[in-house]
């Protein structure tokens, strides 16, 4: 479940924008709140809520940006739109708008069910709500309506991570971050944060510890790379930028790289590509994580970049026939069926990321949205991205990249833990 918290805007544009939505056919109104006589009335238009929105906003001349907006949205379709409408209204009252004027509307018109929040942050005394760490306080009142302990979580997800095999401690940060932690190594621990604050921490001679039972699996690396020989001839293996669609039908800066190829070992092996590189640029290295068999590998392990991302027919110019698939003998096992969401697998990035890890814009304000504008506001990649980048550095690599010398070496310069966005 992800919650976020849009720029407030000066206007309240947030409600011309959902009932477009409604008139569209790509929204429903779930809730009408605290709007007084006007909610007796019938045919009401948008500019009567925006009215009323901005007689109770007028109370504070101190308060220029008044209008707040949020979104909660689920993974898929885990949650209806009556479960999201009981979601919202909970957490509104733990964020202090349960006696606002505020407007519910369910979105349909992606993969994954959300609902727009739409209220004023001033109160009926002129004053305005409580906005410090929203942001944090956004997540922390969220898992308190979903019932989740972040104590537990972490614990959990550190067992986890601690469950997988691993050969560096890159890996094993990757690992956490995928699900959305950020860690910091300070005295001897990793500190892991979560929604802004520390969650929890785990001693580096832990993680040492892990890595040196490492054994490289030779037969399962040979099986991976006939599974990718034999799909790369159906998948394009090129790497794309993955961007983010922007009100008005732009597009954000690319955020990462993904690839038919990438994505299809991802959905039917459980195969996660973290393709590394700087933005504009082409990848430089990989990372495989095989959540079937709980092991992370250097891309180098598998084959190099350069072959990895290689077009099929710069290969097949290579060979004097076409490339033909090789048969690849498969079990059961060879297969991922993805895990339940709500056990927190690695494979579904986006389960509550932190604050710094959200494919949310934060300059994605809806003040800039025109009302006949019906392009999505909420700033969320909807679509699935099975396979993210984390660009950081730029660096000429070989193709046994060894990430712990390179990526830790460069952390420690820019004095900084790594986050999910390398």
């Amino acid at each position: 479940m992800i919650v976020k918290i849009l720029l407030p805007s000066a206007t309240f544009r947030g409600v011309s924008y959902n009932t477009t939505k409604i008139e569209n056919d790509k929204g429903e109104l779930m809730k009408v709140e605290n709007f007084g006589a006007l909610q007796a009335l019938e045919h009401l238009k948008p500019k009567d809520y925006i009215n009323y929105l901005e007689a109770r906003s007028k109370t504070s001349a101190r308060i220029k940006l008044p209008q707040f907006h949020a979104v909660i949205s689920c993974k898929g379709k885990s949650h209806s739109k009556e479960q999201l409408t009981e979601i919202a209204t909970a957490w509104l009252k733990g964020m202090g708008y349960e006696n606002q004027p505020y407007l519910l509307v369910f979105h349909k018109d992606t993969d994954n069910n959300h609902i727009h929040i739409v209220s004023t942050r001033v109160d009926e005394n002129g004053k305005k709500i409580n906005d410090s760490y929203e942001k944090i306080r956004a997540y922390q009142v969220l898992n308190q309506v979903m019932g989740l302990d972040e104590k537990e979580t972490v614990n959990k997800d550190l067992e986890k991570a601690m469950s997988y095999n691993f050969s560096t401690r890159p890996q094993f940060m990757m690992l956490l971050e995928c699900q959305g932690y950020s860690l910091k190594l300070t005295g001897g621990q990793y500190q892991l944060f979560k929604y802004g604050k520390l969650q929890g921490n785990i001693d580096v001679s832990e993680v040492d510890a892990k890595i040196s039972l490492y054994n490289q699996n030779i037969d399962r690396l040979a099986q991976l790379r006939a599974i990718t020989e034999k799909y790369r001839i159906s998948h394009s293996p090129v790497a794309v930028p993955l961007t983010t669609p922007l009100p008005g039908g732009t597009t954000a800066k690319p955020t990462g790289y993904t690839s038919e190829l990438a994505e299809v070992l991802s959905s039917k092996f459980g195969l996660q590509i973290l393709y590394h590189g700087k933005p504009g640029l082409p990848p430089y290295g990989y990372t495989v994580i095989d959540h079937s068999r709980k092991t992370v590998y250097k891309g180098g392990e598998l084959m190099p970049i350069a072959e990895f991302i290689k077009p099929l027919s710069d290969l097949q110019q290579e060979n004097e026939s076409p490339v033909e698939s090789e048969t690849v003998k498969l079990g059961d096992s060879d297969f991922y069926v993805a895990p339940d969401q709500s056990a927190g697998d690695f494979i579904n990035n986006d389960i509550i990321p932190t604050l710094q890890s959200e494919t949310v814009k934060q300059d994605d304000t809806d003040s800039s949205i025109p009302p006949d504008k019906s392009s999505e506001v909420s700033g969320f990649t909807e679509e699935p991205t099975p396979t993210t980048s984390f660009p950081e550095i730029n660096l000429e690599i070989a193709d046994d990249i060894d990430d712990e010398a390179i990526l830790g070496r460069n952390r420690q310069r820019k004095r900084k833990a790594r986050t999910n966005t390398r």
